[in-house]
């Protein structure tokens, strides 16, 4: 008995393979995980519906229902101003797939199933966040492709018009992170959907995204322009419009940076938890 208790204490105390290895397995099995999720959007006509036919429709109708109706002074009229805050406002709201997915593979036991497999752990969020990622960067190319067919034009050079765009995937990437942790910690699919109108209706709304922000009351100001949607769509205007830059870059990126600090070990805490 002794000797069988010895032998198997020596068949599990096995060296750890090399840090190189461990992250070569760790970023296959990301790049696995990152093909499934992009193949369960493409294969689900209401995903796809949801991150690219629903901003597209915003676009159109913002643009031809509102579009008169509300004076702004920047070059190219209302289109001009409308198309950075779709982009944004598309952006965030395409993180709702990650807190809805999330919730319902814990529903379903999928991720119980994942720690079962002999995969990396956070092969599993990493993987999530990458192929939001590129549902973001192909929504904001539809969005865009839509605006110019309306007649949104970049008026500040190819460079700037490229930063901008970059802009917009890592704010969307950054609210993915808040969406990851609102998904695994409720756990509930249809209770993280009315929980993500809450939150994410009055930022995008009450923000710069779709009327100047000089047209609120006084007290609605206030709110829309200490948020960061204000903020990122402002600097996105500039990138696209021409403007000033310095201002609204650092409070961006302090922003975003200050979003991703907070989320993502909450992230991580909840899908430990979770699992």
């Amino acid at each position: 008995m002794t000797i069988a208790n010895t032998q198997s204490l020596l068949a599990l105390d096995l060296p750890s393979p090399p840090r190189s290895t461990q992250l070569r397995l760790g970023l296959a099995d990301t790049v696995t995980l990152t093909r499934r999720d992009l193949l369960v959007w493409v294969r689900n006509p209401a995903f796809i519906f949801f991150t690219i036919i629903q901003p597209v429709m915003f676009v159109l109708l913002f643009r031809y229902v509102f579009g008169g109706a509300i004076p702004v002074k920047v070059p190219g009229g209302y289109v001009s101003f409308l198309m950075p805050g779709i982009i944004a406002q598309s952006a965030a709201f395409a993180s709702f797939g990650t807190a809805i997915a999330l919730a319902r593979q814990l529903q379903k036991g999928v991720i119980d199933r994942f720690r079962a497999m002999p995969m990396a752990r956070s092969a599993v969020l990493l993987g999530r966040l990458l192929a939001d990622t590129i549902r973001l960067v192909v929504t904001v190319l539809v969005i865009l492709g839509v605006g110019y067919l309306v007649g949104f034009r970049f008026s500040n050079g190819v460079l700037p018009a490229i930063m901008m765009l970059i802009l917009g995937v890592i704010f969307g990437v950054t609210i993915c992170t808040v969406s990851a942790f609102v998904g695994l910690a409720i756990k509930d699919e249809e209770s993280v959907g009315s929980f993500g109108l809450v939150w994410l209706f009055p930022l995008t709304f009450v923000s710069a995204a779709f009327v100047p922000v000089q047209s609120m009351p006084g007290w609605l100001q206030a709110f829309a322009n200490n948020q960061p949607v204000t903020t990122v769509i402002d600097e996105m205007r500039s990138l696209a419009l021409g403007g000033p830059l310095a201002l609204h870059a650092w409070q961006s990126a302090v922003w975003i940076a200050g979003i991703a600090a907070v989320f993502v070990p909450l992230a991580v805490r909840a899908y430990r938890r979770a699992t």
